[in-house]
């Protein structure tokens, strides 16, 4: 699980935990559909325990380049956002999570790389706010 965190604000704590994925090789009928996409966000909200505040905005961009041709995703939360931009064409996505609410980030990872069925992935957890060595779990701050 991600590192425990302080009220959001709290001089030295940590502001929230960031989960950055790059995504290969998803299936391409699921990052290619506005509806899918739709209901990933609310399903990953379920998943991590999150409240999500409106509907997702979901909109397909870049159309004049296929290599970053697809559809754009942001779910406000309650303690944040996600967001995510999927090339359909390459069958690559980019996942964010940021939260000043807690989350398994080892949970989130899973459930993200199921749903689009990815081959290959690269994850990094990001502690937000963490401006002291003291605030970030098994790191240093600069």
């Amino acid at each position: 699980m991600g590192a425990a965190l302080t009220e959001a604000g709290t001089p030295g704590g940590l502001w929230g935990i960031e989960l950055v994925l790059d995504l290969e090789g998803c299936d391409q009928a699921v990052i290619s559909s506005g509806r899918h996409i739709r209901h990933f966000a609310r399903a990953l909200c379920d998943e991590i325990g999150m409240t999500p505040h409106g509907a997702p905005v979901c909109e397909r961009f870049a159309l004049d380049n296929p290599e970053a041709a697809g559809y754009s995703l942001v779910q406000l939360i309650t303690t944040s956002s996600i967001s995510a931009h999927f090339a359909e064409n390459t069958g690559r996505a980019f996942v964010n999570v940021f939260s000043c609410k807690p989350f398994d980030t080892d949970a989130a990872t899973r459930f993200i790389l199921d749903f689009f069925h990815a081959q290959h992935h690269r994850a990094q957890v990001l502690h937000r706010g963490a401006l002291s060595a003291d605030a970030v779990p098994g790191g240093a701050a600069t």
